[in-house]
């Protein structure tokens, strides 16, 4: 393919917050990568989208990031496109329940796999080229981490190692590489069904007293991706969901913000 301007890889890209962030970049100049897991349709669709707007500056790659083999042969992929990485967005996500007494050797790979294994061996296998372009790794992690949600500890242990990564990348690939994280808070309400007093009760924990836009997680993406002297940070945007000292059992037990592509193997 034939264009310029730096190059962006965004996993879980195809809807919701993903596709939120590749417009975003997309229209600050950059080439996206829409990596999708089972949303092949929304990410063709977005990908039309975009080249409609600029010829050549979008495209998408399918792959398991449970998978080790299959998650280095992305980078490679998405290396070979326009022979350049200057952005990798670690954003897919599995995300379910997992009650103690139910957690099974599936649980642990599926939510483990694509929260911190997919991202960690996605980021050894484009560092080399991002080292090259001066480039960096942004990880979508999550507000609790530091306030757990009730029944999902396989994935708070995936997502606090994510956060983990996130500090140790810093360091490992400093200077010529930046890493740093992104903890949304209450963006989109679930795809399933709340009533209006589950939705009154999580308005209510937030201070701000609204849901935020996958536009506020763009914009954070934006100013990270554009910021050359800040690494191993991590900025939550939930509204100062984490500075209210209401206790964890008065706020909503739902997670407020499913992950773009549950399942992105």
């Amino acid at each position: 393919m034939t264009n310029s301007g730096p190059v962006a890889l965004i996993t879980g890209a195809a809807k919701r917050i993903g596709a939120a962030m590749a417009c975003q970049l997309h229209s600050e100049g950059y080439r996206v990568i829409i990596h999708y897991g089972h949303s092949k349709d929304e990410a063709l669709a977005l990908a039309e989208k975009l080249n409609s707007q600029r010829e050549d500056s979008a495209t998408c790659l399918q792959a398991n990031l449970c998978n080790s083999d299959e998650v280095s042969a992305l980078g490679q992929r998405a290396l070979g496109i326009w022979g350049q990485i200057n952005v990798l967005v670690n954003n897919a996500s599995s995300f379910y329940p997992t009650p103690v007494g139910e957690i099974s050797e599936d649980d642990w790979v599926s939510l483990i796999g694509s929260n911190v294994k997919g991202p960690l061996f996605l980021s050894q296998a484009l560092a080399p080229a991002l080292a090259v372009s001066k480039g960096c790794i942004i990880n979508m992690v999550d507000m609790h981490i530091d306030r757990p949600l009730p029944k999902h500890s396989v994935y708070l242990i995936a997502k606090s190692g994510l956060a983990s990564l996130t500090q140790s990348l810093a360091i490992d690939l400093a200077p010529n590489v930046r890493v740093n994280g992104i903890a949304p808070g209450a963006i989109l309400w679930p795809e399933r069904e709340m009533d209006e007093d589950e939705k009154d009760k999580l308005i209510s924990s937030i201070p701000l007293g609204e849901l935020g836009t996958p536009n506020d997680i763009a914009k954070t993406l934006s100013f990270l991706a554009s910021a050359p002297y800040i690494t191993g940070q991590i900025i939550y945007v939930d509204g100062g969901y984490l500075s209210d000292s209401t206790p964890t059992e008065l706020k909503s037990q739902e997670h407020p913000v499913p992950p773009d592509d549950p399942d992105p193997k």
